[in-house]
């Protein structure tokens, strides 16, 4: 009895484990989604501020 019930709480930790690597690693892509996503737009509102400074002075 005592057996079966260390092989259980093994298999729980052993798949709360597996779970935490699994979400961990997802969280990691995400961040790095995040982080591209948004160096993305702060690139492109770089390049539109960019572009409305050089039309500015010709519409004068």
């Amino acid at each position: 009895m005592e057996m079966r019930a260390l092989l259980w709480v093994v298999g729980v930790i052993a798949g709360v484990i597996i779970l935490l690597g699994l979400l961990l690693e997802a969280v990691r892509w995400l961040v790095i989604i995040g982080l591209i996503a948004l160096a993305g737009v702060i690139i492109l509102a770089f390049v539109k501020g960019r572009r409305s400074m050089q039309h500015h002075p010709s519409r004068r």
